[in-house]
């Protein structure tokens, strides 16, 4: 179903899936070009949750997706904003599940426990952007197609994902970080187009599934 949520700076949309009660998990998408390299694959995700008797929520946020706010008018704080306006919001237990950078999105909100698959630090995703050409040019600066405030890629400098428990990281393949659960499994992100992996979606969803009913204590 979509639907809309507020934000101190707007309206945005949101997809929901799954039941109307009990745990809801709230999926963040990695910003920029990964978005669009794992929306599909997130979509499937949820679904997959869904039929496990999950709800889950997808949204866009300020200056993604099909937001109205331009991209280079983005900012970390927006974006921090935003996830903490739609938890509040919600009147069930809230379990955000965060792909990539968008770990760096939750820290302000109050939810029942964070799930990360493959997080990652503001600082290595800059050095990211910066291998596939960023470009700066006074205020504004260009990767990819995207135009970026430079207020935003200094907030990004320091920022890094959080670890505040209830936490549960999961990596994929030779990921050297720390986790709690590894699969064997290429990351979609890391391909040059978008793709989808609906077995990987189903065992990320048991594994969300059951930790989304413990953090909610259910």
């Amino acid at each position: 179903m979509i639907d809309r949520y507020d934000w101190p700076g707007g309206k945005e949309a949101l997809w929901r899936f799954g039941p109307a009660t009990g745990p809801v998990v709230l999926l963040l998408l990695p910003p920029f070009e990964e978005a669009n390299r794992t929306r599909t694959f997130a979509v499937g995700l949820l679904r997959a949750l869904a039929a496990r008797d999950v709800g889950a929520m997808l949204p866009d946020l300020p200056g993604q997706g099909d937001s109205l706010l331009p991209t280079a008018a983005a900012t970390l704080a927006d974006w921090r904003s935003a996830v903490s306006a739609l938890v509040a919001a919600t009147d069930r237990p809230v379990i955000t599940a965060a792909i990539r950078a968008a770990a760096l999105f939750d820290h302000d909100a109050d939810v029942a426990g964070r799930w990360h698959l493959a997080p990652q630090s503001g600082e290595r995703l800059l050095r990211e952007l910066a291998r596939i050409g960023l470009d700066r040019d006074g205020d504004i600066a260009e990767v990819g197609g995207n135009r970026l405030s430079t207020s935003l890629l200094a907030e990004l400098e320091t920022a890094t994902p959080v670890t505040a428990q209830p936490l549960r990281t999961v990596r994929l393949g030779t990921d050297p970080g720390m986790a709690d659960l590894r699969i064997d499994s290429a990351p979609l992100w890391r391909r040059s187009e978008p793709g989808d992996d609906p077995d990987l979606a189903n065992v990320l969803a048991d594994d969300l599934a059951a930790w989304s009913r413990a953090c909610a204590g259910r």
